[in-house]
């Protein structure tokens, strides 16, 4: 076994490695960019070494770099983690080529499936099923079409050598295919340096189950049976989870053995994932295999019982597989949620920021190995409180890993998991998550890869009233904080005690477009809080230490909730709710909005990868303008409504920062 190892990644996925090598008393060296100096992974290990500049071409995707700390720090081995240079055979080949183990598959084996038209030929000499499509080398737009064409729409344009949806588009119509992959092959190139697709038929309602297999250096491989990680949006997983819904053995079986065929087929070693999209009747074809651990991978090791991560150390070291087939057996149900800084209501448009309060339930230990008795809830996660997301890497805030007996137990633990997450400083998905897990189609299992846009009522309901217990919260933390009183002075006193009249506060708050104007009348017993027809009398009955978590006595209820101020922003978190609120400023309605204004601006940092129109132009509303290009995704700005274009801000290529005007337009 190895004494030292480098880990070539950051974010949880470092912090995740470090913790199995420590477990193992193997010490560990960080490498880190300039801003990752104070990040979770430095110092989740022993020793950490400065790479280069923010942007991951200049640091974690510096292979010769990153071998150069290995050699020089005593490393014998490199942990690539996922992403980054994971899944490079040029790195591999280096790390070998220095006395490094690569701790993942052989070059060779990454190079056979890191084309996905190439992996698809390869699959098809071994007569496993293909959606039908072209995988080819031909490269010509014209031709492309053509083969589109003769697809049959919907069709799937897919960068080959991609991963995690970037590079993806679907068209449902001729006419929209050549704009389509344009668009596909300017995010290909950026995110994995090579513009090559591939395009095959769109299969309706399908649902994406993947199989996780490993392969040690003496011939032995299995399958860890399967994962269904349907639920998506923008082609990138949300929730995961092991065993698939409605799996039956023999389904399982065939699987399993498909996918360990496939990692024989190219000489694998290691952990890796083949995955397949399956019809709703329970075919299914090969899609991809990614030779890598997977981000989802804590939901195999929950059922299972296994360290995933102590299995890959221990096979790059020449040790067998710890397990044989026969010996691994399935174990309850485990789900797995992404919680990411980011927008739902917004298109999931990435959220930067600082977690300036960061509150996770309470995790239970899980004891990686240990077969029996497993824990119901982990958390993996490479940030802390105080901590920036950035625009440089992805916006993944955590992951949250459930077990149960069954499939019900689990989304329940999930459901309690969820409602105790409390972000305060940037926008996160979960309150989307909770709509999710408690949805008719996930909580039926009733999955594909639509889920998401098939349910948009349900998980994006309309904006529905604060409840005044809510609001109560609120009011009191702001009247709690503005009592300064040392018991002596009464002048400095916020109690509400007047002679010959009663203390009238008003204050107003603004959720979602809607004004609250709320009075409070103090009396004996407390106060009365009234907005419009409804009203309650309530008494603040506890505050801890740091003024946060307040105990109201509302009504005939108590009722319990932590309540974070931020700026002009009032955050509370009570009854598994999160609800934002802000000062209603009158000013922010005496002026004209943005639209009517003649302005739009950027909705967060990015480069500017296409215009669209120009100066002089008309414009109808929903017309795309130009194109931003944050965090690898694409993202297109639209006219607000009906207008001329009169001046464009930025030219292809400029950076531009949250807020900044784009153009102007009448």
């Amino acid at each position: 076994m190895f004494t030292k190892i480098l880990i070539a990644n950051r974010g949880e996925i470092a912090c995740r490695v470090a913790a199995t090598a420590r477990r193992l008393g193997i010490k560990t060296v960080a490498v880190y960019s300039e801003a990752d100096a104070l990040a979770k992974h430095v110092a989740a290990c022993d020793e950490a070494v400065l790479i280069g500049p923010a942007p991951a071409k200049e640091s974690y995707l510096l292979g010769d770099k990153i071998i150069a700390v290995a050699l020089a720090t005593g490393a014998q081995a490199i942990h690539p983690g996922y992403g980054f240079l994971s899944e490079n055979s040029e790195f591999a080949d280096a790390c070998a080529a220095a006395g490094l183990v690569f701790i993942g598959p052989p070059a060779s084996a990454i190079r056979a499936m890191g084309s996905k038209s190439a992996a698809k030929t390869l699959m098809e000499q071994a007569q496993v099923p293909l959606v039908p499509g072209y995988h080819g080398e031909n490269q010509d737009a014209d031709f492309l079409h053509a083969q589109a064409d003769r697809i049959g729409y919907p069709v799937l344009l897919k960068a080959s050598a991609g991963g995690g949806g970037k590079g993806m588009r679907v068209i449902e119509a001729s006419a929209d295919f050549k704009a389509a992959l344009a668009s596909c092959k300017r995010e290909a190139i950026s995110s994995f340096g090579d513009d090559k697709v591939l395009a095959e038929k769109y299969l309706q309602r399908p649902r994406h189950i993947e199989i996780q297999v490993f392969a040690d250096t003496l011939g032995n491989c299995v399958y860890l049976f399967e994962r269904d990680c349907s639920v998506q949006r923008r082609h990138q997983k949300v929730l995961e989870e092991a065993p698939a819904p409605g799996m039956t053995v023999e389904r399982r079986t065939a699987m399993g053995e498909a996918a360990v065929a496939a990692a024989k087929a190219v000489g694998y070693v290691g952990a890796g994932t083949v995955e397949f999209i399956a019809n709703q009747d329970g075919s299914f074809y090969f899609m991809e295999m990614n030779t890598r651990l997977q981000v989802e991978h804590p939901v195999t090791e929950m059922i299972t019982g296994t360290d995933l991560v102590e299995w890959q150390l221990r096979v790059a070291s020449g040790e067998p597989l710890p397990l044989q087939q026969s010996q691994l057996q399935i174990h309850g149900h485990a789900i797995e949620a992404r919680v990411y800084a980011e927008n739902p209501e917004k298109g999931f448009l990435p959220s930067i920021g600082t977690l300036v309060h960061a509150r996770t339930p309470q995790a239970v230990n899980f004891e990686l190995g240990a077969q029996a008795n497993p824990a119901s809830f982990r958390i993996d996660s490479g940030v802390r409180e105080g901590d920036t997301i950035s625009p440089f890497y992805d916006p993944m805030i955590a992951k949250m890993i459930v077990w149960g007996k069954d499939r019900n137990e689990a989304l329940a633990r999930m459901a309690q998991a969820l409602a105790q997450y409390q972000i305060v400083g940037l926008s996160s998905n979960i309150g989307f998550l909770q709509r999710l897990i408690h949805s008719t189609a996930f909580s039926n299992a009733d999955l594909d890869t639509g889920l998401i846009e098939r349910n948009q009522a349900e998980l994006f309901p309309a904006a529905v009233p604060i409840p005044l217990s809510i609001l109560a919260l609120a009011a009191l933390c702001l009247v709690q904080a503005e009592d300064h009183n040392d018991g002596q002075n009464p002048w400095t006193s916020s109690h509400g005690w007047r002679m010959n009249s009663s203390l009238l506060r008003s204050l107003s708050f603004e959720h979602e477009g809607q004004k609250y104007d709320l009075t409070l009348r103090y009396s004996a017993h407390g106060w009365t809080i009234i907005n419009g027809a409804e009203q309650a009398t309530v008494r603040l009955v506890g505050v801890n230490a740091d003024e946060q978590s307040l105990t109201i006595q509302f009504g005939a209820q108590t009722v319990h909730g932590t309540v974070v101020r931020h700026g002009e922003h009032i955050h509370v978190f009570s009854q598994g709710q999160h609800i934002e609120l802000s000062y209603a400023d009158p000013l922010l309605h005496a002026g004209e909005s943005e639209a009517e204004a003649g302005r739009l601006t950027a909705p967060m940092p990015g480069k500017i990868v296409a215009l669209l129109v120009g100066a002089g132009q008309s414009v109808k509303k929903g017309e795309p303008l130009l194109i931003m290009e944050a965090m690898k995704m694409e993202h297109t700005i639209a006219a607000p409504k009906d207008g001329i274009v009169k001046e464009m801000m930025y030219l292809i290529g400029d950076q531009v920062s949250d807020g900044a005007q784009l153009l102007t337009f009448e």
